[in-house]
């Protein structure tokens, strides 16, 4: 039996040859389509990706998504619970610790008030079990934005969560290490023969905490350097154009992050954050020359 159905390109029975099929022009609804897709400029393309972009992309509801990031919260702030309530337990131990930079420079710590050294005792915990619960909450954080992010987004999904978690702990013992002991000796050593350092308990743990955490958050400049250098909002040359505003710029940040007013605690974070910015400038242009060599290869 024959097919019923002929092909546009076979030749009728007659041996006359089939009319050529004409070209139908570009519709302008599919010129202008085009054309959009293609005008995108850096930004539009991250906030409204092609849909083929998205290989998980669901339609859910407002509500859903709701209800999703309300269980993902309730999780998150359950772990947290426990990891305070873990580190409470061994919360004497958190104070001799953190109490061990100036442990051989004669200061001595006192409770001023009724309950002060309690009531530190609850903050140290407090942000020692948010330290210890953070893996679990970043974790609920990318599972809840994880199907909105495109392929290439996913991609450098993995080296910047685990590049800021890196800097972030890297910055801690930064503080802890360098920072802290610096400052706290400055102030012990200008005290020195004029006054006996008898300090607050709370007062001193705020100081200490404060700047470590300013620290550790302060370490997450290549990670934004990263970030926009992806989305194309600014590209390696200009980062690295700017380098005297970042020199003045981290010692304004420093002076503001650091309690302390001492010009040299002030230097020792200025100098590692200019040298991060300059590392995460590197670090873009490398990732920069690596789509041109990709490019050009598919060429």
């Amino acid at each position: 039996q024959r097919s019923l159905r002929v092909s546009a390109n076979a030749e009728p029975e007659s041996g006359t040859p089939a009319p050529t099929q004409p070209v139908q022009p570009a519709t302008p609804t599919a010129i202008a389509t085009t054309s959009a897709v293609a005008d995108k400029t850096p930004v539009e393309a991250f906030l409204f990706p092609d849909p083929e972009e998205l290989p998980d992309d669901v339609p859910m509801s407002i509500w859903d998504h709701f209800e999703e990031l309300r269980e993902r919260i309730l999780l998150a702030a359950i772990v947290c619970g426990i990891a305070i309530g873990a580190c409470f337990c061994f919360s004497k131990d958190l104070v001799v610790f953190l109490e061990e930079p100036v442990a051989t420079q004669g200061v001595r710590f006192l409770q001023l008030s009724p309950g002060e050294y309690f009531f530190t005792t609850f903050k140290v915990a407090g942000y020692t079990g948010l330290l210890l619960a953070a893996p679990t909450v970043l974790y609920e954080v990318i599972a809840f934005v994880l199907p909105g992010l495109t392929k290439s987004e996913r991609q450098f999904l993995g080296p910047i969560v685990l590049g800021s978690s890196g800097l972030f702990y890297a910055g801690l013992f930064f503080s802890y290490a360098v920072l802290t002991p610096a400052a706290l000796n400055f102030f012990v050593s200008f005290a020195d023969g004029a006054v006996e350092s008898l300090w607050s308990i709370d007062q001193y743990f705020e100081f200490v905490l404060v700047l470590m955490f300013s620290t550790g958050l302060a370490f997450q400049v290549p990670v934004i350097q990263l970030l926009l250098g992806q989305t194309g909002i600014i590209n390696s040359t200009q980062m690295f154009s700017v380098w005297r505003y970042v020199v003045v710029g981290s010692a304004a940040v420093a002076a503001v992050l650091t309690p302390s007013t001492d010009p040299f605690t002030q230097t020792l974070l200025a100098v590692p954050l200019c040298g991060l910015y300059m590392g995460g400038a590197g670090l873009v242009r490398v990732l920069e020359q690596r789509k041109l060599t990709a490019g050009s290869g598919e060429a």
